[in-house]
């Protein structure tokens, strides 16, 4: 919960997700409180530059070149000068967005803050690839996660161990370890579980390439997609399974009876 404020609703320090890339894909929430600012603290490369359009006489800080102490030193002041605070960040701040450390120094602080999430660069890639993530008969659980790199990944969460379940998988940040995400992948999904990696997710360079877990590595490196890539995995991709129940005529709910009564 933010700390409370007695400055109001207006200068509230506000996290808002920027989104995948395609800069309509921002929620209108978003869209306004930019609008709004007077100061954007954007996360740089990571955002397309048409969203900044919308911030007019707004002060623009590039974060791409300043550490934690430096974002949340001139959030504080641009808070305690009465500014309407923005903390852009690329797709939906709570999914590897960095957000937790600045958040508590707001606290400590006395900064009132809100999040006002982002459409994932998971869900642009889904609609990229026209699928679904969650088919009936084949996976109803979808697990994000990343494969250990500079950050550490808890051993009980390694793709190996993960990969077990036979769920959707959805890797995030992991395209410059292509081999070793093959490898943990292959301790628990057979060679021909198709992969789809999407690189550059709804943006103008977007890239797709659909191929399976034993060829995951060297078709990564042919196409040469070594960062800004999401990688999905499970049966799913295959477009199979069974009929979702919700549309069945012999299915009743809420809001309809079935043919059956």
């Amino acid at each position: 919960m933010a700390a409370a404020s007695s400055r109001g609703k207006d200068n509230t320090v506000w996290f808002v997700g920027a989104g995948p890339g395609d800069p309509e894909l921002i929620t209108l929430k978003g869209k306004r409180l930019l609008e709004e600012a007077d100061l954007v603290v954007h996360a740089g490369s990571l955002v397309d530059p048409a969203l900044l359009s919308h911030c007019a006489g707004a002060e623009l800080m590039d974060s791409a070149g300043m550490d934690l102490g430096a974002i949340v030193a001139a959030m504080v002041a641009g808070y305690r000068a009465g500014r309407r605070v923005v903390r852009l960040h690329s797709g939906d701040p709570a999914f590897y967005g960095a957000i937790k450390e600045q958040i508590a120094r707001l606290r400590a602080e006395g900064v009132a803050f809100a999040v006002a999430p982002g459409v994932t660069s998971l869900s642009a890639a889904a609609a990229a690839l026209e699928s679904e993530l969650t088919v009936p008969g084949v996976s109803q659980t979808v697990i994000i996660t990343r494969a250990e790199g500079r950050t550490p990944v808890p051993g009980r969460e390694s793709l190996g161990r993960l990969s077990a379940h036979g769920a959707t998988m959805a890797v995030f940040l992991s395209a410059g370890l292509a081999a070793k995400v093959q490898e943990q992948l292959l301790e628990g999904y057979p060679p021909e579980t198709p992969i789809a990696v999407v690189q550059n997710a709804s943006r103008p360079g977007q890239v797709i390439l659909r191929t399976s877990v034993g060829a995951l590595a060297a078709d990564m490196e042919a196409a040469g997609i070594q960062r800004t890539a999401i990688i999905l995995v499970g049966e799913t991709l295959a477009q199979q399974g069974e009929d979702s129940r919700l549309y069945d005529s012999g299915f009743s709910h809420g809001y309809r009876k079935s043919d059956e009564g």
